[in-house]
């Protein structure tokens, strides 16, 4: 393969690392946020498509499992792991409400719902917010760039400014460590 095809990969993640780290203060808040309300009994759901479903799931593995350190589980649900939920409902209301449904099912006041995506346009993702609108949830989207829709329904959005969607995956992918990381100091009481 053509070395300047990886040089460039490697260029453009690094200057959109560069803009990435001015946002580390959002995934902080996030951690410390998230860290009190699945202590308090509430729980987290996550959804995305494609790469981001993986990254979505990645970060709820992490919170009912462990990131580093062992500590107790936390509950946390991948909206799409459940294939036989989100095919039926694919099926009988269509795609855009396979998440929704499900939030609307398992979401309650308080939880968090975290949604990823690199157009930040998908219509089931947006759909899925309304619905946690309606529950009383707080919504955080992972996106690209803004403005996007996704972003401006969030409560809260970190938008990772890259053209490629490799690279806003990529970045993503350090977001969830860093939010895992966040999360673990927060409900262990470090700095």
């Amino acid at each position: 393969m053509n070395p300047t095809v990886h040089s460039r990969h490697c260029d453009e993640l690094l200057a959109a690392l560069a803009g990435f780290r001015a946002d580390c203060g959002t995934v902080q808040r996030w951690g410390g946020e998230l860290a009190g309300r699945l202590s308090g009994g509430g729980r987290l759901l996550a959804a995305g498509n494609g790469g981001s479903a993986a990254q979505a799931q990645h970060l709820t593995a992490e919170l009912v499992g462990r990131y580093r350190e062992d500590r107790p589980p936390f509950s946390a649900l991948a909206l799409h792991a459940d294939t036989s939920s989100t095919t039926a409902i694919a099926n009988d209301y269509g795609v855009q409400e396979v998440f929704a449904r499900q939030v609307l099912a398992h979401g309650r006041q308080d939880d968090v719902l975290i949604l990823l995506s690199t157009s930040g346009a998908s219509a089931n993702l947006l759909s899925a917010a309304g619905a946690a609108r309606r529950c009383g949830m707080r919504v955080w989207s992972m996106t690209g760039r803004e403005p996007n829709p996704l972003a401006a329904t969030a409560d809260s959005a970190l938008c990772v400014d890259a053209e490629s969607p490799a690279t806003v995956q990529e970045l993503h992918l350090v977001a969830v460590h860093m939010l895992c990381e966040a999360f673990d100091h927060a409900v262990d009481g470090s700095p």
